[in-house]
């Protein structure tokens, strides 16, 4: 399978004028988990960037700790992927509170990486762009292009980075299955 980049959104749609960010409504999940969702997958080329800023700076600062760092991350998040597949109660879990399980992710890593080295790599190279991305992601209102773009890009949205990242925590299906039903109703 083909990974496609999704393009770079303009830095004024990023970080618009407050008036585009709100808090979520925190009594209602599901809408909360729809817009950090979308906005990961609208936005992830201009997380990356700014996540490969911050990792490039930790990076040049303690090089070998950010790359321990950075390997005990993977290999951790690998670890919880493999054993939600073949574990029931993880993949319920995994799939009805996925904050959850990458806070779970992260506090492995936390504790390895503490063992190993660095923590201060960790909070700064690796677990700060993760919380901005989260953050931003919550508080970005999505507007009408994000949307759109969304939902044209639909059922393409696995071929991306971000898109196999929430496939792996099992994100997507939901955002398909809506799509099939909106292009089901479109074409009626």
């Amino acid at each position: 399978m083909e990974v496609q980049v999704a393009p770079l959104r303009a830095w004024d749609d990023f970080f618009p004028g407050s008036d585009r960010f709100a808090l979520p409504d925190l009594k209602d999940i599901s809408k909360w988990n729809n817009r950090v969702v979308s906005n990961l997958l609208y936005y992830q080329t201009n997380y990356l960037m700014v996540a490969a800023a911050l990792v490039s700076i930790v990076g040049f600062l303690s090089p070998l700790n950010m790359l321990i760092g950075g390997t005990v991350v993977v290999l951790v998040f690998l670890g919880f992927v493999w054993m939600s597949h073949n574990k029931d109660i993880l993949r319920k879990m995994k799939k009805q509170y996925p904050t959850t399980f990458v806070v779970a992710i992260m506090l492995s890593s936390y504790f390895l990486i503490s063992y190993l080295g660095d923590v201060m790599v960790f909070m700064f190279g690796i677990t700060l762009p993760l919380l901005l991305m989260f953050v931003h992601a919550s508080l970005r209102l999505r507007n009408i292009q994000n949307k759109l773009q969304n939902k044209m890009e639909g059922i393409g949205l696995k071929k991306t980075p971000m898109g196999f990242i929430l496939d792996a925590l099992e994100q997507q299906e939901d955002s398909i299955n809506k799509l099939a039903d909106y292009i089901s109703k479109v074409k009626e």
